[in-house]
């Protein structure tokens, strides 16, 4: 049983659609053929109209092959109801009228005009439903109130003024129904194409997310592994124990390398599931100061890292390992300065300074480091401001919010 349903509300399908809704007027119901429905309908018809004409023996005229070839011709063009709604709905109104102005007794050829009616307005053919139903009418109240005198049966007789309020209802109650099928049916198309661009919307927010993880956990330890093994180049002969340690760096770098890029990977193969290791945060930034230092970058870090939520946390270490990346790879200053400051008590505040001069024209980072920085930050509300300082040198200062969206969180 629905969820909804044990709380008093509707069933779930109210939302997006009953299931069996594509096979009467979804989006692919116009490649349907309505097989099963029309001969049902026409068996319908044809068996009502037989018991109606022996109700009304005395008052319409009785069956016969022309009376059954319209009632047939009626209910068979519902078969293209899907593909041509509009001729289908002119068409058995047309042949209802036929029926009608012979003189053939009411019944059932009404429920092939009620499901043409039905058919183009949900596929939104609105004014040609309504003109079919009201020329229906005009014609019906025509032959039932003057043109009857000269049309089969003989000795027939002008019908009573409030039968066409009957009529009248009837036909409204078709186009409403039809209506409120038609509404339903834009909400719920509304509602599929919300679906599927927030489930586009979250898979490029995950693409984005993972590149930014790649980007950092990459250009972090190939900077690191180019700088060691330039020195190992350099002090190979002259000083093969310094050599060895710049290749030890290096296997160090290169292992934890493949180990963040692995748990990267692993939420691919295993969306949804728990991470095997705990997302890195500021709690590994002895670990930062000491790839740093293997590199001849002396980082030097101030403040105290407050209680921070686990989305904030990966931000704020992801953030100060691009700066310091960026410091080695792009910075001729052998010292930085990492500062971390939350005294307002809601906004954690990170600032990493180094001397210059630079190196390139790139000083402080390309590109793709510095975006990524403000797109992590931009994703918990911060902000990253990122130039030259006036007194030389280069200076990253990110603003994170201590309280975050659970969502960001739970991220």
């Amino acid at each position: 049983m629905d969820e909804q349903r044990v709380r008093g509300g509707p069933p779930s399908w109210w939302r997006h659609g009953p299931p069996w809704w594509n096979r009467w007027g979804g989006e692919d119901a116009a490649a349907r053929w309505p097989w099963r429905s029309t001969v049902l309908i026409t068996a319908f018809v044809l068996g009502g109209s037989r018991f109606a004409a022996e109700q009304q023996m005395d008052d319409r005229a009785s069956l016969d092959t022309f009376a059954r070839v319209l009632l047939v011709v009626a209910a068979g063009l519902l078969l293209w109801r899907h593909r041509y709604p509009v001729v289908v709905v002119f068409g058995t109104a047309a042949a209802t009228m036929l029926y009608l102005g012979a003189g053939y007794p009411y019944g059932p050829v009404f429920v092939a005009v009620a499901v043409a009616c039905f058919s183009a307005v949900v596929a939104g053919h609105r004014t040609a439903a309504w003109t079919a139903i009201g020329l229906l009418w005009v014609g019906q109240s025509l032959v039932a109130h003057w043109l009857y005198q000269w049309l089969p049966p003989s000795g027939d007789q002008a019908a009573a003024w409030g039968s066409e309020g009957v009529v009248a209802a009837w036909a409204v109650a078709i186009v409403a129904v039809a209506e409120l099928a038609r509404i339903r049916r834009e909400q719920w198309a509304r509602e599929r194409a919300e679906r599927a661009q927030a489930a586009r919307r979250r898979a490029d927010e995950e693409r984005l997310r993972i590149a930014r993880e790649l980007h950092d956990v990459l250009a972090h330890s190939i900077s690191v592994i180019n700088v060691q093994a330039g020195v190992g180049l350099a002090l190979l002969d002259s000083d093969p124990e310094q050599a060895r340690t710049a290749l030890t760096t290096i296997k160090a770098a290169s292992k934890e390398a493949l180990g963040e890029v692995r748990q990267v990977l692993d939420t691919l193969r295993t969306p949804g599931d728990a991470p095997r290791a705990p997302a890195p945060g500021l709690d590994r930034l002895p670990e930062l100061v000491e790839q740093a230092a293997s590199t001849g970058l002396t980082v030097t870090v101030e403040g105290t890292v407050p209680k921070l939520s686990p989305g904030t946390d990966l931000a704020a270490f992801r953030i100060v390992q691009e700066a310091l990346t960026n410091v080695v790879r792009h910075s001729g200053s052998r010292h930085a300065r990492v500062h971390v400051d939350s005294g307002d008590g809601t906004t954690l505040r990170l600032r990493i300074d180094d001397d210059g001069p630079a190196t390139g024209a790139d000083a402080g980072g390309s590109g793709n480091g510095l975006a990524g920085m403000r797109e992590r930050a931009a994703a918990l509300g911060g902000t990253i401001e990122a130039g030259p300082r006036p007194d030389g040198g280069f200076r990253v200062l990110a603003a994170l919010p201590l309280k975050v969206k659970a969502k960001e969180d739970d991220r």
